[in-house]
């Protein structure tokens, strides 16, 4: 874990209350697909925990939603201010554990850490295909982008404006097969990964009987391991989420 000094490249809306936040700084970066940074804001106590989208030679591309105080302060940042973030944190995807295809799925802005691990899978040879759901159209983030990597990128929307109407779990049904079902000429998976919402990871691993892991998110504290504030139970015992995770096997949590 490192403390260091950002700059904002650019922070521009990219969708309803969404934001794409670019930061630069001095000397290399490196963070894994998973992983999230620490934000520090002038005048809030607490951090601002991120997942990373994307990992810049001198940066990282960071998504985020204006839920709040802090996050509203943060979407009137403008270039050049400076951040002080930790980073990297937690304990990412492992994409060394698919064979040949991934299916990664996200719910809202839990599509920004697949970004990444969907670089990271197709660098190293792997088939990548995306279900993304969202409530309404002005919602969809990232699905251009990682069309733009080559990746099939499927949508659901609870509203029905774009794609399969409804949850991730119907697009998946609509436009994909389950390894072992029928018909073959459409396309397996050997393992997929999740981030969004914790109702639809759970119908994802419950509706999926192949290898998965999926992302969670607590309210932290630290988002060191420090303070224990963001522990859950697991199918292990007591693990916290900022440091044994965010990352899971689908096997190991308790929903």
């Amino acid at each position: 874990m490192q403390k260091r000094i950002f700059r904002i490249a650019s922070n521009e809306g990219v969708a309803r209350d969404t934001f794409r936040l670019v930061l630069r700084t001095e000397g290399t970066v490196a963070v894994r697909s998973g992983q999230f940074v620490d934000i520090a804001l002038p005048g809030f106590y607490l951090r601002r925990p991120i997942s990373v989208s994307d990992c810049l030679p001198d940066g990282v591309v960071l998504y985020y939603k204006v839920v709040g105080e802090g996050t509203r302060a943060m979407s009137e940042m403008a270039p050049g201010t400076e951040l002080e973030l930790l980073l990297p944190l937690g304990s990412g995807f492992h994409p060394e554990k698919c064979r040949e295809h991934a299916l990664l799925i996200g719910g809202g802005l839990g599509a920004a850490p697949l970004y990444l691990l969907a670089k990271e899978l197709l660098a190293a040879g792997k088939q990548v295909t995306a279900v993304l759901g969202f409530n309404r159209a002005d919602e969809i983030c990232l699905a251009e982008e990682l069309r733009a990597l080559g990746v099939p990128v499927h949508i659901a929307t609870m509203d029905g404006s774009v794609g399969t109407k409804g949850f991730v779990t119907d697009a998946i049904a609509a436009n994909l097969v389950i390894p072992g079902s029928a018909p073959e000429s459409r396309s397996a998976f050997d393992r997929f990964y999740t981030c969004g919402p914790l109702p639809m990871m759970k119908a994802v691993c419950t509706a999926l009987d192949v290898p998965g892991e999926v992302s969670l998110e607590e309210r932290m504290g630290c988002g060191a391991g420090f303070c224990y504030g963001c522990s859950i139970q697991t199918a292990r015992g007591p693990k916290r989420v900022c440091v044994d995770g965010p990352v899971f096997d689908k096997e190991d949590v308790l929903w």
